[in-house]
């Protein structure tokens, strides 16, 4: 069983938290919408990347069609 031979200080303990802390996003905007989005990742509200449109959006694929023919 692990059991510690000496007892870790405060100090220590808070020194070794030091970098655990964290951090706020840095969310860029989209240059093709404006919406908010992480950078190097595809935009959630309009599909691009990289001022391409990588995932079509839902509102735009029109399954009426698919179905009549």
């Amino acid at each position: 069983m692990a059991v510690p031979q000496n007892r870790v200080t405060r100090s220590k303990r808070n020194m070794r938290r030091a970098h655990d802390a964290l951090v706020a996003g840095n969310p860029a905007e989209c240059p093709n919408c404006g919406e908010l989005k992480r950078p190097h990742h595809v935009c959630g509200a309009c599909g691009h990347y990289d001022s391409r449109e990588v995932v079509a959006q839902a509102n735009e694929i029109d399954l009426d069609d698919e179905d009549a023919a």
